[in-house]
């Protein structure tokens, strides 16, 4: 377990982030407005996971936002913004990657570019193009805790490819990752259009291809609708809603996920997030899961480093992997502004509870990292 570790393995996953000199933004500018961004982050995480009987424990990329590396252009076009988007992750070994059989280090592939994405916006709305997010990614994420950088509603990023033991000290198949999703979107080469933002509304709808799997012929296409404001007092809120299909190639059994969150942050630091979401699967023998998710934080400025974010949150899912199967989840964490370097350093616990009519023991991961951006 993490609290037989040395207090030096601890401080090393901290320092290879902390270490690390505060840079200034690389960003290089031109004579008509236009600009060219250099940025990205490190995410390492001392990860360990106990399933009931053995405990592993790694240093790992944490895939909750992986370590990645990017450029931005942007150019005045008339009445018009031309932008380009590159974003890649760096092909570390990332804790999804992770189980009781070792760490499947792959290296970097194309899978791990992120962003190859064309966009020309205006008072007319935004036009995308490229490889970039569906409307839908995102939609049931929307978080304005800042203790959402190690807790959301994606509640398996660290312990993902783990397999349940059953109370019998068996390895079951079924993992973790199984037995809960959020159904939040992904990125896709798409085509996308985004409507402009009035009173704080704005919609989308997007139609895309995985054009970085050889083995994925698909089509995915989603609409959507977001919505964020300030209101007087200082009251932040933000919430989206998305309806996205996966239309398989060859078959009419097609996959719909309809997902919602809301989140609002108080001026005395305290916020609230609740999401939900539903699968419609017509695949022979494939299960509809549903889930709903709530967490309370709270944010403050303790010390003279930072903000400082702490939260608990809860999940809740029925029907995943199997018919009749239940799925409850809970964490806790806390996340520490360092503003002198620009990381975030997180310390999170998280346990998960599977129940299909077979006995399993909880399965729980407790880690600790630090987020480097430049």
């Amino acid at each position: 377990m993490i609290f037989n570790l040395k207090r030096s393995s601890v401080a090393a996953v901290l320092a290879a982030t902390t270490a690390v000199p505060a840079a200034a933004e690389l960003k290089y500018e031109n004579n008509s407005g236009g600009y060219v961004l250099l940025y990205g982050q490190l995410n390492p995480a001392l990860i360990s996971v106990d399933d009931g009987q053995e405990s592993e424990t790694r240093v790992l990329d944490n895939d909750l936002s992986n370590s990645r590396v990017g450029l931005r252009l942007l150019q005045p076009f008339g009445n018009n913004e031309f932008t380009f988007r590159f974003e890649t992750g760096l092909g570390l070994p990332g804790s999804a990657s992770a189980n009781q059989f070792g760490t499947n280090a792959d290296g970097w592939n194309r899978e791990d570019i992120r962003h190859v994405d064309f966009a020309l916006k205006g008072g007319w709305g935004k036009f995308s193009a490229g490889q970039g997010s569906m409307v839908s990614d995102g939609a049931a994420e929307v978080d304005l805790s800042y203790v959402g950088t190690a807790l959301y509603s994606f509640t398996n990023d660290e312990n993902s490819g783990f397999f349940y033991r059953g109370t019998d000290d068996l390895l079951s198949d079924i993992t973790v990752g199984d037995s809960s999703s959020n159904f939040d979107g992904s990125r896709r080469g798409r085509v996308r259009y985004d409507t402009p933002t009035v009173n704080g509304f704005s919609a989308g709808i997007a139609y895309g291809q995985n054009i970085l799997s050889s083995s994925d012929d698909d089509d995915y296409y989603d609409i959507g609708l977001s919505y964020a404001n300030t209101f007087a007092g200082g009251i932040e809120f933000a919430a989206g809603l998305a309806y996205a299909v996966r239309d398989r190639d060859g078959s009419s059994d097609n996959r719909k996920d309809t997902i919602g969150s809301a989140s609002v942050l108080l001026p005395s630091g305290f916020s609230f997030t609740a999401a939900v979401g539903t699968r419609d699967d017509d695949s022979a023998g494939a299960s509809d899961p549903n889930y709903w998710y709530g967490k309370i934080a709270y944010e403050g400025d303790w010390v003279s480093w930072g903000k400082t974010g702490i939260g608990i949150d809860y999940f809740d899912g029925s029907d995943f992997d199997t018919d009749g199967s239940s799925t409850k989840a809970w964490g806790i964490a806390v996340v520490q502004k360092i503003e002198a370097i620009n990381t975030d350093a997180y310390l999170k616990y998280r346990n998960h509870d599977f129940d299909d009519g077979t006995s399993f023991e909880n399965n729980e991961a407790w880690v600790l990292g630090a987020r480097w951006k430049f």
